[in-house]
This record gives structure tokens, C-alpha cells and sequence, in this order.
């Protein structure tokens, strides 16, 4: 629930921006790990979701860093 808010809030308010990459750099990383502890546990049906996730918050990441940035107030 945080992760959601963490990438939702900062450009809806647009106050401090730059969290919305970290924040959805921060769920590949959970979901890596999630992804482990699944294989782990033998339960492979888990990890497809998991790589999914992950894939969609790595490109939420990229997205956000690179090809259009969000900006605070302050830059107009």
C-alpha cells in the first residue's frame, strides 16, 4: 500500500518528484526478493507474478528517470 502511495503522491502534489523513481526502484528490488523467497519455498506459480511486478515498476523506474521526468512546483 505505501509502495502505491509513494508512486502516486509525489506527482500528484508534485512535491518532491524524485521519489517516485526511487520508490518504484525500490519495489523491483521487493519483488526480487519476493521472487526468491518463492523459489525457495518451491512455489513457482508465485514468481510469474512476481517478474511481472517487477518488470512493470523497473519500467515505471526507467520511465520516470529518463524519459519524462516529473517536476516540482518550483521548476514551473
Amino acid at each position: 500500500m505505501l509502495a502505491g502511495i509513494g508512486l502516486i503522491l509525489p506527482g500528484v502534489v508534485r512535491i518532491q518528484t524524485r521519489l517516485t523513481p526511487l520508490a518504484a526502484l525500490g519495489l523491483v528490488f521487493i519483488m526480487i526478493g519476493a521472487a526468491i523467497w518463492h523459489l525457495a519455498r518451491g512455489e513457482f506459480q508465485n514468481i510469474v507474478m512476481n517478474a511481472v511486478l517487477a518488470g512493470l515498476s523497473g519500467l515505471i523506474a526507467y520511465g520516470r528517470w529518463k524519459i519524462a521526468p516529473l517536476r516540482d512546483r518550483s521548476h514551473g
